[in-house]
This record gives structure tokens, C-alpha cells and sequence, in this order.
């Protein structure tokens, strides 16, 4: 199939330009301020919307296998591309773990039958596979991914000897989750004791708390630095950690790298008293001083990339009393529109949000030929009209477990196509049955 899309404001590389763009199969052929029609089969008027590289995603849980009742890499990779998402990388914490190389490509051989996005897996790391995870092949994954905190089940990484082992085993990317164990167990404790299981959420952020975060974190950092390994850390939630990461070199120069999820930047502890569990995150939502924090580490590129942390659960399962709730909520279909609030507030501009959820994760995770619009570079793609109102309400949710934490939100912005690998998988509503994802390829 050849598309041309015209007059659209192309948003890449730190500027917005009026250009068409000609799509032939999967890749990009020609960025021109104007193309005739070319033999197009699909001409394309974007004429005042945005056309941005397609979003990637480095961190999801599609729970699959074995928590398919929460949702899938099929219906989870479809509520992705209605959201602009061309591209995610899932977490190993599935039933049963990917902590092998043979249930690796399990997942891997899954997604190739039903994923509507382009995918890749993190490997998990535990207490006992370092023998295993030594004969990953970098180009066959995203990373490892390491717990460094609960609520996980076995696959907390609590041996400090482990650890330090993996983090010297690898030249591979080290994503972690950070919070530490021991200071979350005694805060659980002290607040079971006077509530028992049914202990209120505002107390989350306070069993979660800052301190569990930072020692973790800075714990992990100061590894990293002594070993020299490749650490990214995950879903950074308070301010205090912001200030252990570098905005003086370039990212491609970077060791040591920083995530935030559009979560901890739309919501804060004052909005439990409404939205109960179907704000617990691990970690967990904090403060507007951690927010505010984080905001300006996003800003000046101590924290490199905006992800998700997509993680359904049934609506029963959150509904359940505080210490029996799972943590997570999903996100995949509307991350990109919350964003596209701040853009037109003026909080951030457009050329940032596309070098945070489109071109960094590219650079991070080294990944070919995605993450910009560039002609030669598939044709991984989505066009946003930014004055197209519209509310979220579960007729118009494409999650599985169909609920959010933005129902009953008006976005003032909408996503109005998707391409993946130059196929539209998306447009006005209606999600394409056919699929062209593709596995990712790194050049590392």
C-alpha cells in the first residue's frame, strides 16, 4: 500500500514543520513539503493536526500467559494503537515468569501471532537464573528486568551478591523496579496493626513511601556506578530521587537513565479520597511537591523517557480492601492524550513530548529504524487532532478489563490514526483486524 499524508505539522527531531510524508509499504519514502499524489492508494488531509512518530512504550504488562483475565497481548496491543502507541516492551512477571530463555521466546512467538504493535521482552532477572540470563543474546530482548521492591511474588531480587553479579554479567540494559523491601514490610506492618487489612489508601504513598524509593534507587545507582553496568530505573516517583540523575552529558552518553509514568504527572495523593485503588500504583502516587519535582526533572532531562507501566486488573480485583487490591492500572490507549493536555497548557512543548515517548526510547534501548520520522525508517506513525474533545466512558474503552482511571475525563485532543510498519492499524475509532507488527531489532 502507498499513503501520502498531506499538509500535516510534522513533529521530530526538536522542530515542527509543515510537510507530506509518502508511505510505501512499510517504510517512510519520501518527507517533501509537497508530494502529488504519487500513485497513492490512500491520500491522507492532515491539514492542522500533528503528525508525530509513533509512540514507543518501554513499559507494559500485557499478562500474558496465565493472567489472561486481566487482559492480553491482543487486546492490550490493540487498545496501544488506538492510543498512538506503534511500540511496546512487557515485563516479565507473567504465569509463568520469563525468566528463562525458552519461555522468552515463548512470549516472543505469541506476540508474533496477535500483537497489533511492534513488541520486544524484557528478560527477568531473580535470585537463582544468573547462569541463564548469561546466555541472553542482546539483540534478542529489550533488557533485564529486575524487582528490586514487593509485590511481585518470587521474583524479588534480594540478594545484594545477586545483584551485583547480574549488574557485572550484562552489557545489556538493566531496567528496575525500585523500591526497597524492608522499609515497605514495616510500614505495612505498623499499618496492619491498626487497621488490619482494610487500611485506608491515603496510606499507600506512606507505606510506599519516599525513603523506600530513594534507598532503593540510590542503592541501585551506586551499583551501577561501581560495576558500570547499564541501569535504567523504572517509574521514578518523588522528587528526591530526580536529583540522583545527569542532565550534563547526552543521552547516548548516559549509564545511569531515568523513566517517569504519566500517572505520577496527572494524579497526586489528594486524589485518592475519589479515585481509591484505581490509583495504586507501585510505586505509588505521592505528593505535589513529587510531582511538581518530577515535572521539572522531565523538563531538564534528568528523566529521559515518559512510559506507562500499563497493568490491568478486573475491576472486582481493584474494588477488593487495601492489602488484597493488586497495584497497577491501565493506561496504553490514553497516555498519549493526557500529555496532549500539558502540550496545550503550555507545560511542555510538542517537540519534547515526541523526544521523550518517541525518540529517546529509541536511543535508550537502541533500537533500528523506529523512533523518528525519517525517510528509510518504517513507517511506524499516528496523527493527533488537537482540538477534538471527546470523553472517556467504558463504550469507548478498548481494554479488556474495560475500566480506567480517566473515565468520566474530557481530552480536549484525540488520536485520529495510527500507521504500524506503514499499515494503518488505526483510524477514527476503528481498530484494523489486520495485523503487521513486527519484532524490534536493536543495533547494539
Amino acid at each position: 500500500m502507498k499513503y501520502l499524508i498531506k499538509n500535516a505539522q510534522v513533529v521530530n527531531e526538536g522542530t515542527v514543520f509543515s510537510s507530506d510524508v509518502l508511505i510505501v509499504n512499510e517504510r517512510i519514502e519520501k518527507i517533501a513539503s509537497s508530494i502529488k499524489d504519487a500513485g497513492a492508494d490512500v491520500i491522507i488531509d492532515a491539514e492542522g493536526k500533528y503528525l508525530m512518530p509513533g509512540i514507543i512504550d518501554d513499559q507494559v504488562h500485557f499478562r500474558e500467559p496465565g493472567l489472561t483475565h486481566k487482559g492480553n497481548i491482543a487486546t492490550e496491543s490493540r487498545a496501544a494503537v488506538a492510543g498512538g502507541i506503534t511500540t511496546f516492551m512487557e515485563q516479565p512477571n507473567t504465569n509463568p515468569q520469563t525468566t528463562t530463555i525458552e519461555k522468552l521466546e515463548d512470549k516472543f512467538n505469541i506476540a508474533a501471532n496477535s500483537a497489533y504493535a511492534n513488541y520486544s521482552f524484557f528478560f527477568g532477572g531473580t535470585n537463582d537464573n544468573l547462569e541463564e540470563l548469561k546466555k541472553l543474546d542482546p539483540l534478542s530482548c529489550a533488557g533485564v528486568k529486575l524487582f528490586l521492591g514487593s509485590s511481585t511474588g518470587n521474583m524479588l531480587v534480594d540478594n545484594e551478591k545477586v545483584i551485583e553479579s547480574i549488574f557485572s554479567n550484562t552489557e545489556m540494559v538493566i531496567a528496575a523496579h525500585c523500591e526497597d523491601e524492608g522499609t515497605i514490610r514495616r510500614n505495612m506492618e505498623h499499618y496492619k496493626s491498626i487497621y488490619g487489612d482494610d487500611i485506608p489508601i491515603k496510606y499507600h504513598p506512606i507505606i510506599r513511601s519516599e525513603e523506600a524509593c530513594y534507598l532503593s534507587s540510590s542503592k541501585a545507582i551506586e551499583l551501577a556506578k561501581k560495576t558500570g553496568a547499564r541501569l535504567h530505573v523504572f517509574h521514578v516517583s518523588t522528587e528526591k530521587e530526580t536529583h540522583l540523575f545527569r542532565n550534563d552529558i547526552p543521552l547516548s552518553e548516559k549509564k545511569i537513565t531515568a523513566e517517569v509514568c504519566t500517572h505520577h504527572l496527572w494524579f497526586t495523593d489528594a486524589d485518592y479520597e475519589k479515585k481509591g485503588t484505581f490509583i495504586k500504583w507501585n510505586p505509588a502516587v505521592k505528593t505535589q511537591k513529587d510531582k511538581d519535582g518530577l515535572w521539572e526533572a522531565l523538563l531538564d532531562d534528568r528523566i529521559d523517557v515518559i512510559a506507562t507501566d500499563h497493568a490491568p486488573h478486573t475491576l472486582e480485583e481493584k474494588q477488593n480492601v487495601y492489602t488484597s487490591a493488586p497495584s497497577g492500572g491501565p493506561l496504553v490507549q490514553h497516555a498519549l492524550v493526557a500529555w496532549l493536555e500539558s502540550v496545550k497548557t503550555g507545560r511542555i512543548s510538542i517537540e519534547k513530548l515526541a523526544q521523550k515517548m518517541c525518540h529517546n526510547p529509541a536511543i535508550l534501548f537502541n533500537i533500528k529504524d523506529r523512533g523518528y520520522i525519517r525517510e528509510g525508517y518504517y513507517a511506524d506513525l499516528v496523527l493527533v487532532d488537537m482540538n477534538s474533545p471527546w470523553i472517556v466512558n467504558k463504550e469507548n474503552i478498548e481494554y479488556d478489563c474495560k475500566w480506567s482511571p480517566f473515565e468520566g475525563t474530557q481530552f480536549s485532543s484525540s488520536v485520529t490514526h495510527t500507521f504500524v510498519n506503514g499499515h494503518l492499524a488505526y483510524e477514527k475509532g476503528i481498530i484494523s483486524e489486520k495485523r503487521n507488527a513486527k519484532r524490534l531489532t536493536f543495533n547494539r
